[in-house]
């Protein structure tokens, strides 16, 4: 899994005189060392600002880690907008152990919800699970999508049969056949050939 591009979502440190930013300072350098360590590519470190969406789009990482100790829900709602419409892996090391917290992050896409555990041994298998689960999912959407296509292509289909039967006195064989004819020599999809001949019917009322 070395070489993916990472971008590291986490809190800006504005003052290091404070105990709080001095702590996410620290966590900050112990992720990036893992990171660095592990061989990954760190591309970009930001905040998690309005502008974020627009940075991931330019940057087209491979995976986003997000480093929030305690805002772990206002950093994820910006994540969740800037990979809506393109999905990546994305790990969350927190210290927010709020119950409702992780179960928004697992809802909004979050492939790994980490509390407590930003060791830089740990980086690269933390990682590594996450782009499989990841791969996973990404497998059983794309399967999920593809016969929700295919039964929709389906229904048009058999519309555009009864509409043919209904019109031109076909039976249920000699529809297809039309429609078959039809693509083949259109050079289109059964589906496609199907739905304008509905839309010519919408159009004729």
């Amino acid at each position: 899994m070395p070489n993916l591009r990472i971008v590291v979502v986490n809190t800006v440190i504005h003052d290091e005189g404070d105990e709080a930013l001095h702590a996410q300072a620290e966590r900050a350098r112990v992720l990036r060392i893992g990171l660095l360590e592990a061989g990954y590519d760190i591309i970009a470190s930001l905040p998690p600002d309005m502008y974020l969406p627009e940075r991931i789009g330019q940057l087209q990482p491979d995976m986003i880690i997000v480093d929030a100790e305690s805002d772990a829900r206002d950093v994820l709602e910006h994540v969740v907008i800037a990979t809506r419409d393109e999905r990546r892996p994305i790990v969350m090391f927190t210290e927010d152990q709020d119950p409702e917290s992780m179960e928004a992050a697992v809802e909004a896409g979050v492939s790994a919800y980490i509390v407590a555990g930003l060791q830089s041994e740990r980086i690269k298998p933390v990682l590594q699970v996450a782009l499989a689960q990841f791969k996973r999912e990404q497998k059983l959407l794309d399967e999920l999508s593809d016969t929700k296509s295919k039964l929709a292509e389906r229904k048009v289909i058999e519309k555009a049969k009864g509409l043919l039967m209904e019109r031109q006195r076909f039976t249920e064989e000699q529809a297809y056949q039309k429609l078959r004819s039809m693509a083949m020599s259109k050079n289109l999809k059964l589906s496609e050939v199907a739905q304008r001949i509905l839309d010519v019917e919408d159009l004729l009322g």
